[in-house]
């Protein structure tokens, strides 16, 4: 649902960024800005600034900052309209209500009806683990070194031996047996009628990232199979979308997320103090679970078992996280099996170790590759190196895949020179990269270079914006029309129309209006770019050359896109031309107040 400009400025108005921010971060004033410890990267020295007078904040370190609204989604990860209703909230502004369909109105109410059902079922496995029945599973959480501040924080129970205790429990809340059938909590069949699946196990509830209970995984008290089990997908629980674990590791502020493949070894990293530990639930990763945690990290560190089974479910899991553009490391753990037993063995100091030499998933993958053939013998050597040539061909980037080829070149002893000569004939017959391009240069393509013309309209835009006597005396010269770059016009028209109608330019408002994060990023960007001139001459020089070079790119590309008929353009254009050449000419400079 989208909101009216004034309602957003309304809340943003009613939540004081210091005092928001303060509820996360301990700040400490200084001047008239207030500072603290940066929360989205590690530092040990303040750099992160909050501004009472701008209402914004701003880190020198890693550049992060914008508006309140921009804060909550990036510390909470949430939506802008999330940040907007949760903003609302704390300040007592009343929304709107979304207007449903009578069918979408009556699937959101089942949805709230069953997760309200879960709820209740996460209490009664609560509670059921610290009755009398609930003995020999606390003994096997004791056993496995669970303490009870990690059994309350992942809120772990008990379903007894009885198959019908949840039931009758539910039940007795008033809930009606075909809301039960769809719940997944029950099974149904002619002889029993309806009956609980989950009994005798030790219960882990399983909960979205707004610490919801939509299902739960259950392990078994004795040798019943199957040892774990988790619930059936229902109209809140899809398990291909969801990690166990996350609802935590999300605020971790940990630089990546580590995934593993159980919940005991997410709740043994965790009281280890690994908190950034997530796992899949019952199922091999997902492109939809790398989508998710591409939305908290941009490094994934994975922790399966050290078996043959985990070892093919990394091989698996790396082209999937790759896909969503994260960057993957393998952690080994050998001599231990898991996480769990790992930890327990050597302790979490020689984990971190672990942790930060974790390997390179293509070198892994190269790693686990060689021990699929025989080294001892020349043909298995020559297959081995025809397969690696294969492999680097994944790389399309030129100055990547050389990197990667004097990596295995070192680590496998082969003459660099001769793999070389192998991938590009490899490349030359199409193998096995489908997306293969043969680079035209060693430069790396995924990054444009910004030009000198972008870099002059986006220091305009951070005068106009940071200094108020910059904008009477430049806007009789500069247009919006004169910023080229689509979102720097876009801001320079939003900025224009601020000024005219206030008399001023107010940054924090006009971020409202974009909504998505990178926008945001790109344009808190331009507010808190700095300018390292003393002088006040030295300014007015910048500000100067800068309104000259804007207007000149202006008149030239008007000039090429111009009708060869439109002799009245043609006319304006000259004149244009003529007048700035004159300003060149007497070096005039524009006189700018930057207080």
């Amino acid at each position: 649902m989208r909101y009216s400009e004034d309602l957003i400025e309304e809340i943003r108005m009613k939540n004081d960024i210091v005092e928001v921010i303060s509820g996360y971060v301990k700040l400490q004033k200084k001047g008239s800005s207030y500072f603290g410890l940066c929360p989205f990267h590690n530092e040990k020295s303040p750099s992160f600034s909050v501004s009472p007078g701008k209402q914004m904040y701003y880190c020198f370190g890693c550049g992060a900052g914008g508006n309140v609204f921009t804060f909550i989604m990036e510390y909470e990860n949430f939506s802008f309209v999330e940040a907007v209703k949760y903003l609302a909230e704390r300040a007592g502004v009343n929304l709107p209500q979304m207007e449903y369909s009578k069918e979408a109105k009556e699937q959101a109410d089942l949805k709230t009806t069953l997760m309200e059902i879960n709820k209740e079922a996460a209490k009664f496995f609560f509670y059921q683990l610290r009755g009398q029945e609930g003995t020999a599973a606390r003994e096997y959480l004791m056993n496995r070194e669970l303490t009870d501040d990690t059994i309350k924080k992942f809120g772990l129970g008990y379903s007894d031996k009885y198959s019908n205790s949840l039931y009758k429990y539910i039940k007795g809340k008033g809930y009606s047996d075909e809301l039960l059938n769809i719940s997944g909590l029950f099974n149904v069949d002619e002889k029993r009628g309806m009956y609980d699946k989950f009994w005798n196990r030790v219960i882990f509830p399983i909960m979205d990232v707004n610490n919801r209970v939509i299902g739960f995984g259950g392990r078994v008290m004795g040798d019943a199979k199957p040892k774990y089990l988790n619930s059936p997908e229902t109209k809140i629980f899809d398990k291909s979308r969801n990690l166990y674990g996350l609802n935590l590791a999300r605020t971790s502020r940990k630089k990546n997320l580590i995934i593993c493949e159980g919940y005991m070894d997410v709740i043994a990293m965790h009281q280890a103090g690994f908190t950034n530990a997530v796992a899949s639930l019952g199922t091999a990763l997902t492109t939809q679970q790398a989508a998710l945690m591409k939305r908290y990290t941009d490094e994934v560190l994975i922790i399966y078992d050290s078996d043959d089974a985990g070892v093919k479910a990394a091989q698996r899991a790396i082209p999937i996280l790759k896909a969503a553009n994260l960057s993957t490391k393998v952690v080994n753990l050998r001599p231990y099996k898991d996480p769990d037993e790992f930890i327990k063995n050597l302790g979490a100091e020689e984990f971190e170790s672990r942790l930060e030499h974790a390997q390179n998933s293509f070198l892994y993958q190269i790693e686990a590759m060689q021990r699929q053939f025989d080294m001892s013998d020349p043909q298995g050597k020559t297959d081995f190196h025809n397969a690696v040539a294969e492999k680097l061909l994944e790389f399309p980037e030129e100055i990547e895949r050389n990197n990667y080829m004097e990596a295995v070149s070192r680590e496998y002893h082969i003459v660099y020179e001769d793999l070389r000569k192998l991938v590009n004939r490899k490349a030359m017959k199409g193998l096995p990269g489908e997306n293969y391009q043969k680079p035209k240069s060693g430069i790396n393509s995924r990054k444009e270079k910004e030009t000198g013309m972008e870099k002059s309209q986006k220091l305009m835009l951070t005068w106009l914006a940071n200094y108020p006597g910059v904008f009477p005396v430049v806007k009789d010269y500069i247009s919006p029309e004169d910023f080229t770059v689509p979102l720097y016009h876009e801001v320079a028209l939003l900025l224009y129309e601020q000024y005219e109608k206030e008399g001023q330019v107010n940054p924090a408002k006009l971020l409202n209006r974009f909504t998505d994060g990178e926008s945001q990023t790109k344009v808190n960007a331009l507010f808190h770019a700095e300018l390292h001139l003393e002088s006040e001459a030295q300014r007015d020089q910048a500000v100067t050359d800068t309104v000259f070079r804007m207007k000149k790119n202006r008149l030239d590309t008007s000039l090429a896109q111009l009708d060869p008929t439109d002799i009245v353009g043609l006319q304006q254009i000259l004149a244009g031309k003529k007048e700035l050449e004159q300003l060149e000419r007497n070096n005039q400079l524009l006189h700018i107040s930057f207080n």
